[in-house]
This record gives C-alpha cells, structure tokens and sequence, in this order.
C-alpha cells in the first residue's frame, strides 16, 4: 500500500473559482487508478504513475467543456498538493485525507 492509497477530499483554484471535490487513489506497484470526482460528476484516472511519494495521472473532461487535465501531486502525510495543466493554464489544488 502506497501513501497515496485512499479517499481525498480537495479543493482546485480553477478560473471558476474554488472547485472541491473528491478524489479516490489506488496504487499497485508503479501503477495509479482511482477518480476523480466534483460537480460535473465522476471521472476515471488514466495513465497513472507512482513514484515514491508523487504520482501523476490524466483525466478527460468533457463538462463544461472537452479538455485533458495532467495532473501532478504529492503526498506528506495526511495532506496532498499539486496542479493540474489545462489549454488554460496550470493550477494548483490541495487536500486531506478523508476518514
């Protein structure tokens, strides 16, 4: 079991605004699944990779419009940071452990 197996609950500074939502990691060795979750609903990871401590992972949006999130984050303990590049920019999101 990696530091990065469980359920986060996030919050991303996003043009929108404060976005919170609901993140689910899985690891198997190198390998990272899980989703991703918030107001346009529940997406699934893709392309996720584990490195100690930091993972980085894609994930496909199609709401409110088609784009790929790349997103990097690392984990200290309880607490997860890191950002996510869009066509609009990169921006950052941090979180806790849930439960």
């Amino acid at each position: 079991m990696s530091d990065l197996d469980g359920v986060w609950e996030t919050v991303a500074n996003t043009p929108m605004g404060q976005q919170k939502g609901t993140l689910t990691l899985n690891t198997e060795g190198e390998a990272l699944t899980g989703t991703m979750a918030g107001a346009q609903g529940s997406i699934a990871i893709r392309d996720g990779s584990v490195s100690g401590n930091e993972a980085s992972w894609k994930v496909d949006l199609t709401n409110p419009m088609p784009m790929t999130l790349n997103v990097v984050a690392k984990v200290d303990g309880d607490d997860i940071s890191g950002s996510f590049k869009t066509s609009f920019g990169n921006f950052d999101f941090k979180g806790s452990r849930s439960g």
